[in-house]
């Protein structure tokens, strides 16, 4: 008669199969190297008796958690929550849990949580880490294995990035096109990589093309800093805004409404990233859709390859896409 107790021990187990708590510890962990037939037999006795494998126990066992560490720097913004959905799902699919962990965009607080986690996991990805280079680099090697997303590359440590610069430089040429020649940049946070990325792609426009003016406003990531440069944008007389994100765009949006100003008839506006809200705001955004969900999925195939002794790509690239919706129009005359 089958007993389905759940008390039923390892040692309950190796006496039924007739086995060594060894052999049933290497069957229950998958190792290959036990004999075929003993293996059957352990494996029998476990479902005739009701018992599973501890994952406590089976992380002691193997020396891992099943589990990795992402380091996020803001977990309110759409594109890192898409990123992480991404990552997760790729990472459930071959049996590891993502612990997630939001250093609010503290240099400090990154550098211990990367640390921290780390010491409790197999792994740890850092997702658009703040820290300088130099810092990074630094401490790439005592985190191993170790996966960085949206940073240049690094030495030690597999990167998969989004090509922030091409995109935005779609972006500006779309302004371009449509006649607009003052433009304003209302810029992220200075320690954000792609924030720098954004600023490379404005001097190659400036390089190409002599009769554009571009006006950078120090501004932020988020709906309040949006509409809090409303004023500075109407003073810079462009005719064209390029937001660093979707949501500084959609802050900005709201104020400008507030000021009578419309868009695009008065005042084109860009964002960046492609959220979710951005195709439903008044008017739907121009933006580039960030393709952030594969950024994460491609970020854990790192990391696996990295835990499972593979070959991890040293760079990924992804391409954001250029949408235009119907925030951007010709200058006005």
């Amino acid at each position: 008669m089958r007993r389905t107790t759940s008390k039923a021990t390892i040692t309950d187990v190796a006496r039924r199969a007739g086995v060594s708590l060894s052999t049933v510890s290497r069957v229950m962990n998958g190792n290959a190297t036990v004999d075929a037939g003993l293996a059957e037999r352990v494996r029998a006795a476990a479902v005739e008796l009701g018992y599973t494998a501890s994952p406590l126990a089976r992380s002691l066992v193997l020396g891992r958690t099943q589990t990795i560490a992402v380091v996020v720097p803001d977990l309110a913004n759409p594109t890192f929550q898409e990123i992480l959905r991404g990552l997760g799902r790729a990472a459930a699919g071959d049996g590891y849990h993502v612990l997630i962990a939001d250093s609010a965009e503290q240099v400090d607080e990154e550098r211990v949580l990367a640390a921290e986690t780390r010491r409790r996991t197999d792994g740890v990805v850092l997702c658009a880490p703040r820290m300088p280079d130099d810092e990074l680099g630094a401490l790439l090697p005592a985190l191993s294995p170790a996966v960085v997303v949206n940073r240049p590359p690094q030495a030690g440590a597999p990167v998969v990035a989004a090509d922030y610069r091409t995109a935005f430089a779609d972006l500006i040429d779309h302004l371009y096109g449509l006649g607009h020649r003052r433009l304003v940049y209302l810029a992220g946070l200075a320690r954000s990589a792609s924030n720098a990325a954004r600023l490379a792609a404005l001097a190659d426009a400036r390089a190409a093309h002599t009769d554009l003016e571009i006006t950078e406003v120090a501004c932020g990531v988020d709906f309040d800093s949006g509409a809090a440069a409303a004023a500075a944008v109407r003073r810079s007389g462009a005719t064209g805004v390029l937001a660093f994100n979707d949501l500084v765009a959609m802050g900005l949006l709201s104020a400008l409404a507030d000021r009578g100003v419309r868009v695009p008839e008065d005042l084109s506006v860009a964002g960046f990233d492609d959220i979710p809200f951005a195709q439903y705001t008044t008017p739907p955004l121009t933006t580039a859709a960030v393709p952030a969900s594969d950024l994460g999925a491609r970020a854990w195939q790192a990391m696996h390859a990295l835990l499972t002794g593979g070959d991890a790509e040293a760079a990924v690239s992804l391409i954001p896409r250029l949408i235009v919706r119907a925030s951007t129009g010709r200058v006005p005359a």
